[in-house]
This record gives C-alpha cells, structure tokens and sequence, in this order.
C-alpha cells in the first residue's frame, strides 16, 4: 500500500483536468495531476482556436494547453506525463497506479476526455486539422463559401451538416447506408436545406490532398463504383467514444459509456470522485465547457475536504 496519499489526484490533461489543476493547486491543496502520455486533450489536435474567451486574435491549440499547464504549475500543481493503468476505488484514500508506481488520493478527479471516432483511410490522419475536422462549432468558421464533406447518418451528423452551412457554399453528406438513422425533426431539417446534398450508400476511401484538403475518393457499396469528389473540408460525425475502460466497473455510467455525475455538481456514483469534462459530456464537447466543468469539479472536491476536515 503506497504511503504516498494526496489531497487530490486529477487523471487527465485536458481544458477539464489542467482547470481542475489550477483550482484545486490556488487553494492549497497540491494537486498531483497524471496527464497521461499524449497529454492536452483533443485541442491538441487543433490549428488555431477562435472560440475560446480571452484570446482576441485566436491561439494554437498545442500552445493554449501548454499555457494552461504551466498555469497550473505556476500555483504548485506536480504534473506526471504518466499513463494511468489502474484504480481502485472500493475504499478511501483512492488506489492509483501507472505501472509500477502507485498513490493513494482524497478525492478524485476524472478528466480522461473523450476521442472522436475516424475513419482510419489514408490522408485523413495527415490531413488533420488542415481540413480534416470532428468538430464543426470549432473548425466550420475557416470554411466560408467552401464545399465541405459531412460522414455520418445520426442526430450529430445531421446537426454538423446545418450548423455548417452557415459558413459553407454546399455541404454533402456521405452515408453508408440507404437512410438516415438521426431523428425525423433532424433528417427533415436537412432535406429542407438547400445547400445539402446527399451521397446514399457511400463510404469515403482516401481523403486526398497535399498541405490541405482537395477532395476525397467515394466508394459507392453497392455498384463499388469509385470517383474524386471535390472538397476543402471533411468533417467526421460518426461519433465519440469517452475514455472510460479504467471507471466502467466501478462507476455509473450511461448507455454510451459516458460517466455519470449528479447535476449540478460534478459528484459520480462513489463520494469522493468526481469527474469533468468530454468524459460526462455528449452534447457540448467545447474546450470551454471542459474548463468550466473542471473549475466545478475543484471546488467540489475542496468542499468535501474542509466539510471532512471541520
């Protein structure tokens, strides 16, 4: 059993976990922080970011992480680039262990994230954050009077495809199958737009392009017809996946393997550990939100601490 036992442990690196770092480090707490091995979230991803308060001219995402970091260490947060391989959480102080190093913690604070789900074609992982996009609320605004790709038949595709025609010259949506399975009010919201079409029974091969996106290669599934379809952007809709296998056995959580925390605060089924951030949340997924519920979740941990400690 390690000795080592902290007032608060954030697993994470995100907005949620470096905003939970700063906060819980402000107030004396000394948070230790395992950021894990490609720290910084999905803005890590990310060009420029416009969206995010306080940054007039826009910022890097690397660079706004990096400054969100050493904000952090700055107030005497311990950040570890260690990957989390292990917990425990059956009994207080909690069990934490990356590899062969252990720590026992207080409170708990989950900032894992989630990831979008890809393709896995050539020229998508290339073209990254130069076209290629899973957010359309972050990425749409560099697209104006541009021809823009859609992937996906749910609710969220159907969403990014009229959110981004504000910006757009034409928005296509490729799918897979022969119909949509968002909901109807979603489906009759883009047939009614004009400037969507969609692609049936069709899947994307190749995303092409040298320093940007030009186009991608669509599959026909039922002929196997192929053709080049010109494009500037591609965005994939076809889901997140929250990064929860260490918490699933021990934690609530719902049916898409969310976690799931008691509004407003950011408790989870077990006291003591709390969670923030793209790991609770399938329907903002903003840096922004991150942030904000991280900020929560440090306060809630403070709380318990001196509720514990009077």
């Amino acid at each position: 059993m390690p000795d080592d036992v902290r007032n608060v442990i954030v697993i994470g690196s995100g907005p949620a976990g470096f905003t939970a770092a700063l906060y819980t480090a402000r107030a004396d707490l000394e948070p230790l922080v395992l950021k894990g091995l490609e720290a910084g979230g999905q803005l890590m991803l990310t060009t420029e970011v416009e969206n995010y308060p306080g940054f007039a001219d826009g910022i890097m995402g690397p660079e706004l992480m990096d400054q969100m970091e050493k904000q952090a260490q700055r107030f005497g947060a311990e950040i570890l680039a260690v990957h989390v391989t292990e917990v425990d959480l059956s009994s207080r102080p909690f069990l934490v262990k990356a590899g062969d190093q252990a720590w026992r913690a207080k409170t708990l604070i989950i900032a894992t994230g989630a990831t979008a789900r890809w393709l896995g074609i050539p020229g998508e992982e290339k073209l990254r954050g130069r076209g290629v996009s899973a957010c359309a609320t972050c990425d749409g605004f560099f697209f104006r009077d541009r021809e823009l790709l859609v992937v996906g038949g749910g609710d969220t595709a159907m969403e990014e495809a009229s959110f981004l025609t504000k910006f757009a010259s034409k928005v296509t949506i490729v799918h897979r199958r022969d119909a949509f399975r968002a909901s109807k009010v979603m489906q009759d919201r883009v047939f009614a737009n004009e400037k969507i079409e969609v692609l049936w029974n069709t899947v994307l091969d190749e995303i092409v392009g040298d320093d940007a996106v030009t186009g991608a290669v669509a599959r026909d599934v039922v002929t196997g017809e192929t053709r080049t379809i010109a494009a500037d952007g591609v965005f994939m809709a076809i889901g997140h996946d929250p990064t929860t296998a260490l918490f699933r056995d021990q934690l609530p959580v719902d049916d898409d393997g969310y976690l799931v925390v008691h509004e407003p605060s950011t408790e989870t089924g077990v006291p003591g550990v709390f969670a923030a951030g793209d790991v609770t949340d399938h329907t903002y997924r903003q840096a922004v939100t991150a942030a904000g519920q991280g900020c929560k979740a440090a306060i809630d941990a403070e709380r318990l601490l001196t509720e514990e400690a009077e």
